[in-house]
């Protein structure tokens, strides 16, 4: 459990799982990713998690700075990897930080594979 705040009411906690869920819902948000892979990929990607189980490719760690996030995505053929990978960093650590009230440390954003979209 994270500790959001105290008041004069009591404690505001957060269970892990809910840490992740939030991380991984902000990353998918972001322009060129496909989706995310859950953390013990074996053999090569054959599924791409859907909303309800997306925390499995989220992975959190409390520190003494704070939260370090691990989050293992797939991102669309044809996108900088950098860019895209940078713009998770940011919407990840924003809505930590200012939605939950947690402070990140960092964010590992882990490229597992890309996939090529279908033309619509």
């Amino acid at each position: 459990m994270y500790k959001i705040k105290t008041t004069e009411m009591g404690e505001i906690l957060v269970s892990k799982e809910a840490v992740e869920t939030i991380a991984g819902l902000a990353a998918v948000d972001c322009y060129g990713l496909v989706g995310m892979v859950p953390l013990n990929i074996q053999s090569g990607i054959t599924s791409i998690l859907g909303r309800e189980s997306i925390r499995k490719g989220v992975e959190v760690l409390s520190t003494e700075d704070g939260l370090v996030v691990d989050v293992h995505v797939i991102v669309g053929y044809g996108v900088k990897v950098s860019e895209v990978a940078y713009n998770v960093m940011q919407k990840v650590t924003y809505v930590l930080e200012k939605i939950a009230g947690l402070k990140v440390a960092s964010v590992n954003v882990n490229v597992k594979g890309v996939k090529v979209l279908r033309e619509k």
